[in-house]
């Protein structure tokens, strides 16, 4: 199959794959200030910079998230403002679907709010990234069951515009080497492409356990990545022990 092509001299939808999901698809999960955008904190950690944040952009990020909050900046590179630390830099890379062989898994049964609490359990033992009590919200998640104990899953994260995101791939360490992982991406993918939307991923650039397992089912490095993060500036005068009031990503 043929991946979607921006035009050209246009940024591609999966540069900024986060604002384009809340602009788009996702635009009711959408918490705005001025030109950031963000899902509610108990959704996702995603927050959608603009591509060219200013002081303006800044400012009204610091009071969306309150003083001393830590929040994600997914592929920014810039330089951050005067007050602002950087928390986390971790390289990533940005997977396509050119040709996987997505077909239906007869095991899989869709999960629902229901199951979060086992999947939030999963999620803990496994750490595949971040799984929040309303993510589930987001799009189809499928689990696979062993005498009715989830053992494995996959799901549907950022939906930008012709795109979904696979995400939250992970088995119980009990069971990894059946291929329960290969399945369900293949599962979830079926599904996507069942819309006439194209599935990509997110991941380490070190996890090359988990990229030699995408290449393998048909994904490729489209672009590299950084999951970053910061700390937004305490007000002078005020100690990172006294309580913000605004909820942290």
């Amino acid at each position: 199959m043929s991946v979607p092509q921006a035009r050209e001299g246009a940024r591609h939808v999966l540069d900024n794959p986060a604002r384009a999901s809340l602009t788009g698809p996702h635009a009711l999960f959408a918490e705005r200030r001025g030109r950031i955008l963000r899902y509610p904190v108990d959704v996702s950690p995603w927050l959608a910079l603009p591509d060219d944040p200013g002081a303006d952009d800044w400012a009204d990020l610091a009071a969306l998230a309150g003083p001393g909050a830590e929040v994600p900046l997914p592929g920014y590179r810039g330089e951050l403002p005067a007050g602002w630390e950087l928390t986390m830099n971790i390289a990533g890379v940005q997977l396509v679907d050119e040709g996987m062989d997505a077909v239906p898994e007869p095991a899989a049964v869709r999960l629902g709010s229901a199951d979060v609490p086992e999947i939030l359990d999963l999620i803990e033992r496994t750490r595949p990234g971040p799984f929040l009590p309303r993510t589930i919200e987001l799009g189809t998640y499928l689990g696979i069951r062993r005498d009715g104990r989830l053992i494995a899953m996959a799901g549907e994260r950022l939906h930008p515009p012709g795109w979904t995101e696979v995400s939250a791939v992970c088995t119980d360490p009990a069971f990894r080497g059946e291929g329960l992982a290969t399945r369900l991406i293949r599962a979830v993918a079926y599904g996507i492409r069942e819309r006439g939307e194209t599935p990509f991923l997110h991941t380490g650039a070190e996890n090359s356990t988990a990229i030699r397992l995408y290449e393998s089912l048909g994904f490729r490095l489209r672009r590299r990545t950084a999951f970053v993060a910061a700390r937004v500036p305490e007000p002078l005068g005020q100690s990172s022990a006294e309580p913000a009031g605004v909820p942290a990503l």
